[in-house]
C-alpha cells in the first residue's frame, strides 16, 4: 500500500562571518515559505544553518567561540522557524551548534509540525583535527569544537513514518545508515558542510562528488531508505563548499538535485512502499548473519 509524504530539502547557499542570525533565518523562512506554497510536510534544512563553517577558524580561546552556539533551542533569533512550523504545518529538521552546559556538540534536531522538537542527534564522525595548522589554506578544526556525540543513531516517529538524522561526514560510514535501518528508519535526513578542496589529501577535484553521491545511493539502497540531504554549499567568507544537496530513492536512484550552489528548494512525493520493495526481496534484515560481523563492532 502506497505511503507518500511530500518532502522537500532546503539547500543554502554561503553564510558570512558577519551575518546575523536575523538574516540567516529570514533566507529560512523563505525556503520554508516556498515549501509551504509547494505543499511539503517535511523539510530538512543543512548542518549548521545558522551560521558560517566556523570550525575553518582558530580560536585560542574556545569562549570566543561560543557565538556561533545555541544555548537554547528555540532562543529569541529562532523562534520564528518554529513560529512558521506551527504556522504552516512543517515537520522540520535542521543543524546547529549546540552548548549544553560546559559541552558543545554539532547537533541536528526534529520538530513536528506543532513546532515541538520531537528529536536531536549529536555528530559522531567527527572529520578533521583538533590542534592549530596555520599552513592550510584553511583548518577543519571540528574536532576542537566539538565533542563526539553522545545520543547514538536513534529514529523517530513523525508524519506516519519512523525518520532517523545524521550529519555530514556521518553520511560516508556504512555503519549510520545501517544502524538507522536496524531502528526502523524509513527516511534519513542529513545536512552537511563539505569544504572543498580536501585539506586531508590531494583529491582529485572530481571525487568530491562521485564520492558524496555515491555514499548516499549506497546507503539509501542497501538499507531501503529515503535520503534527504541538504547542502550549505557555495562561496562562505572566501572559501568553497560543496553542493550535491538531493533526494535518493531506496533503490539508490536520485530522484531530485540541486544545479546550483545558491538558496534553492528541492520536492519529492516520497513513497514509502518503495523502502519494503528493497527490504522484502533484496535486503531482507531476517537474513542478516550478525554472528559472522562481530569484528565490525569489536574495534
Amino acid at each position: 500500500m502506497s505511503r507518500v509524504i511530500r518532502c522537500g530539502v532546503a539547500q543554502m547557499g554561503g553564510i558570512d562571518l558577519a551575518e546575523p542570525r536575523a538574516a540567516v533565518v529570514a533566507r529560512m523562512l523563505a525556503l520554508l515559505d516556498q515549501a509551504y506554497r509547494q505543499q511539503v510536510q517535511f523539510l530538512v534544512f543543512p548542518e549548521l544553518a545558522l551560521t558560517t563553517f566556523f570550525p575553518r577558524y582558530w580560536y585560542a580561546d574556545l569562549e570566543d567561540a561560543d557565538r556561533f552556539f545555541e544555548r537554547d533551542m528555540p532562543g529569541p533569533a529562532t523562534e520564528p522557524l518554529f513560529a512558521a512550523a506551527r504556522r504552516t504545518g512543517i515537520a522540520m529538521s535542521f543543524g546547529y551548534a549546540e552548548r549544553s552546559g560546559p559541552r558543545r556538540f554539532n547537533t541536528a534536531l526534529l520538530a513536528d509540525g506543532q513546532g515541538t522538537i520531537v528529536g536531536r542527534y549529536r555528530k559522531v564522525h567527527l572529520p578533521g583535527h583538533a590542534d592549530h595548522r596555520p599552513e592550510l589554506p584553511f583548518q577543519h578544526l571540528e574536532q576542537r569544537y566539538f565533542e563526539t556525540g553522545d545520543s547514538g543513531f536513534r529514529t523517530w516517529p513523525l508524519l506516519g513514518a519512523q525518520i532517523g538524522l545524521c550529519i555530514c561526514n556521518d553520511r560516508r560510514w556504512p555503519e549510520t545508515y545501517r544502524m538507522l535501518a536496524l531502528r526502523g528508519a524509513e527516511i534519513v535526513a542529513l545536512g552537511y558542510n563539505t569544504p572543498i578542496p580536501n585539506t586531508d589529501y590531494d583529491e582529485p577535484a572530481h571525487l568530491n562528488m562521485f564520492h558524496h553521491l555515491l555514499s548516499l545511493q549506497a546507503g539509501a539502497y542497501q538499507n531501503g531508505v529515503w535520503v534527504l540531504a541538504a547542502a550549505k554549499c557555495g562561496r562562505e567568507d572566501g572559501h568553497q563548499l560543496m553542493g550535491g544537496s538531493c533526494i535518493v530513492a531506496p533503490t539508490g536512484e536520485i530522484v531530485a538535485r540541486t544545479l546550483n550552489d545558491g538558496d534553492a528548494l528541492l520536492v519529492h512525493d516520497c513513497d514509502l512502499a518503495m523502502n519494503r520493495l528493497i527490504r522484502d526481496h533484496i535486503f531482507d534484515f531476517s537474513k542478516r548473519r550478525p554472528q559472522f560481523y562481530r569484528d565490525i563492532a569489536q574495534g
